[in-house]
Parts: structure tokens; sequence; C-alpha cells
């Protein structure tokens, strides 16, 4: 009888471990191909940038190096604000060449020459489902960010919440306000910057809740209209 029932023991426990083997390895093989869906696959990436947590970079937000292209961007804003009745001592400036998770939307102080605060910002994903690189258009739409200055507008309640209309100023982004390519916040854009790519918009520049309460009272309480200037 104790012969009997270490047998049928044995048995039981080879045939749990074989069980346990067998859906360690089912595990192993989702968690590798949803490894690969996330890493490579165009939906897979824009699943990843929409829901998955990211690393934080501990990046002060004022903290900004002036290169050569900035410090050009900043001279012909202090011409053109003070040429066009803009706000003279505020402005927002959009570096598309930087990496999606840095803090690439700046909030710069004219009188003082200084990056007061930087937060990430998204661009448009051209109608893919997700768009490696950088693509820039200005037909209705083609779901793509268009590059030049804006005026920022009025405030209404949209989709997402507060937005801001926004205006193009040149023929590279004069359709802006056709396409209802405006200034607005969503959950999937980090306040800080981050070391992947954050998600992408259909080609509004679409900034953190938290940041776009922090620029609200900027543009708000401006007499003049704020310039909004995206480039590359």
């Amino acid at each position: 009888m104790d012969i009997g029932r270490k047998v049928i023991l044995t048995c039981l426990q080879t045939t749990n471990m074989k069980k346990a083997f067998y859906f360690l390895g089912f595990v192993f093989l989702l968690c590798g191909i949803a490894f690969i869906f996330l890493s490579y696959t165009q939906q897979g990436k824009r699943v990843k940038a929409l829901y998955f947590p990211k690393q934080d970079i501990n990046t002060p937000n004022n903290a900004f190096v002036k290169d050569e292209k900035l410090e050009k961007k900043i001279r012909d804003s202090k011409t053109f604000t003070k040429e066009q009745g803009y706000n003279t001592t505020i402005c927002f400036l959009i570096d598309m060449s930087m990496h999606s998770g840095s803090n690439r939307f700046m909030v710069y102080d004219l009188d003082k020459d200084s990056v007061i605060h930087s937060a990430p910002v998204t661009h448009g994903r051209c109608n893919e489902n997700w768009l490696e690189g950088r693509k820039y258009g200005n037909v209705v739409g083609c779901g793509c960010t268009s590059l030049g200055k804006y005026k920022i507008g009025n405030a209404y309640q949209g989709r997402f919440g507060l937005a801001y209309k926004l205006h193009g100023l040149e023929k590279t982004n004069d359709k802006a306000f056709e396409r209802f390519v405006v200034l607005h916040s969503h959950e999937c854009v980090p306040d800080k910057a981050v070391t992947d790519d954050i998600c992408q918009s259909d080609g509004c520049p679409t900034v953190s809740p938290g940041f776009l309460k922090y620029i609200k009272p900027i543009i708000n309480n401006s007499k003049n209209a704020v310039l909004l200037w995206i480039y590359e």
C-alpha cells in the first residue's frame, strides 16, 4: 500500500511539474510576443506610448543649453513680437528636431533671455499608427505637425477639455485653424522629460495636463497675443 501511494504521489508530482513547466514556458512566450509587439510594430509602439509608464529623467524644467539655432529663434521672436504687436515678454518655442520625450516645449522669457519652464510635447503621426522620424504637412486631414509661427487664440472646452485655438501665420501652417489644430493636453504626455518616446497626436501640439495648467494664466492674462513657434 505504501509503495502504491508513493508511486501515485510521484506521478502526481511529475505531472504537476510538467504542467508548471509548460505554463512558465507559455508565459515566457507571451512575454516575448508582447515585447516584440510593443517594440517593433507601429501599433505596439503607439500602445506603449499611450498606456505604459515611462522612466523619468532628472532634468530641471528650466535647464536649457542655448545653441545657434535657439539663439536665432530668440532674436527673430523678439523682432516679430515687437513689430506685430504680440506679447514681447513671453513666447513659446517648440523644437521638433528634439527627442519627443525631451523638454522641447519651452516657455521663454524674452526680457530675461532665459527658459523659465519646459516640458514634453507631441508631434503629429500623419495618420499612421506610429510615425518613425518626422514628417510635416499643412493639408486638411493629413494628421501631421505644421511648422511655423502661430497666434494663440481663444480658449474653449473641446474633446480633451481646455484647449486654445491656433492661427497659423505662414504658408507652412495657414491651414491649422481649418484643420482644428489646437493647443490642448492629454494624460499620455508626461510632465517631465522621459527616456522613451511619448504619444503622438493628429497634428496638435499636445502637452500634459499639469503643463497646460502652468501656461494657462500666461495665455489668459496676456493683453497681447502670445507667439507659439514650432520649428525644426
